[in-house]
């Protein structure tokens, strides 16, 4: 499950999911200084192999630890493509956590400057238009390997088509410290490792 670091947050994530699911104890968040600094994530939970809820921050503005259980939450609870999570789907469920690097501005002079400036497969791309906006993490690029699907998709996403030039646009990148669990080793429902 990668370093102490992605133990602990896949533990933080998986309890928060089952104390509001299923009235499990209430995680404990460690005295750890990398969950205290101001930090942005998303936690992504899959069933079988398939979406089951993602939700995010894409701009730090409260801790990481703090961050990161409310995410959980309404992944879990809150992504308005699904219904919420069932007690009984929770030995189901696979959690991913992914935390935010900062987000860098990416000044573009079309939509060939972009899709060549993209790092496939290490990129999460941040788009604002006006009052829309959308963000695909990396790992979004396993289901969208080519830049010119990858942009459009965001695109869509956003509501905002090929029609509006891409430079008219607000881009920015970022990377993701990435852990998720595997089948066989989840953490056990009681919370959170201790420090």
């Amino acid at each position: 499950m990668g370093d102490r670091r992605g133990v602990t947050a896949l533990a933080l994530a998986r309890a928060e999911i089952a104390h509001r699911v299923a009235a499990g104890p209430a995680p404990r968040l460690p005295s750890d200084g990398w969950l205290e600094r101001p930090g942005a994530s998303f936690v992504t939970l899959t069933r079988a192999g398939r979406l089951r809820g993602c939700i995010g921050t894409v701009l730090p503005h409260r801790p990481l630890g703090e961050d990161l259980l409310a995410n959980a939450r309404a992944a879990a609870l809150e992504d308005p493509r699904f219904p919420p999570v069932a007690e009984e789907e929770l030995d189901e469920l696979r959690v991913e956590v992914s935390v935010l690097s900062p987000l860098t501005p990416l000044e573009v002079t079309g939509e060939e400057d972009l899709r060549a400036r993209l790092r496939p497969g290490r990129d999460g791309l941040y788009l604002e238009g006006g009052l829309r906006r959308a963000t695909f993490l990396p790992q979004v690029w396993r289901s969208l390997p080519e830049p010119a699907d990858f942009v459009a998709a965001l695109r869509s996403k956003a509501g905002l088509g090929a029609e509006v030039p891409a430079e008219e646009l607000r881009w920015w990148t970022f990377t993701v410290e990435k852990w998720a669990e595997r089948e066989g080793d989840r953490p056990p429902r009681t919370g959170p490792p201790s420090r």
